[in-house]
């Protein structure tokens, strides 16, 4: 954001004895300093597109998708009242770093037949501060 900042200055003419004339600069700063501070248990952006279908509060009720709250070291398919799809159930596996990871980057590629949507995250960074900010919710 840019800041325009009014300046009123006096220049003064030292040949002759002239008289002082008011002079106004006009100064622009760059001000991109927020006013807030982040909250540290707030999402990762990234986490936006998974917001769109599953909650993470404790408690909370599924959404299009399963209550993630206490999700990282869950076996697959356990959340109450989520209809989970037979493949998923069948899966057998365990919501640790390196499989949220993978599932996260292609869900259909991890587990054929699965019912979520979401194409996937390619980018690892995201990956890892989703991840990250799960492993805090349990």
């Amino acid at each position: 954001m840019k800041k325009v900042i009014m300046i009123s200055t006096l220049a003064l003419l030292s040949a002759c004895g002239s008289k002082p004339d008011a002079v106004e600069e006009t100064v622009e700063t760059d001000t991109e300093v927020s006013q807030s501070v982040a909250d540290p248990n707030a999402p990762p952006a990234a986490f936006a597109q998974c917001a769109a279908c599953h909650k993470v509060e404790a408690g909370a009720p599924n959404g299009l998708g399963p209550n993630l709250h206490g999700v990282v070291g869950q076996k697959a398919a356990l959340v109450a009242g989520f209809n989970y799809s037979p493949a998923l159930k069948a899966s057998g596996l365990t919501w640790d770093e390196a499989t949220l990871d993978q599932y996260i980057t292609n869900p259909r590629a991890l587990v054929v037949g699965t019912k979520m949507s979401f194409a996937g995250q390619p980018d690892a960074a995201k990956r890892a501060e989703i991840i990250a900010w799960l492993k805090k919710n349990k």
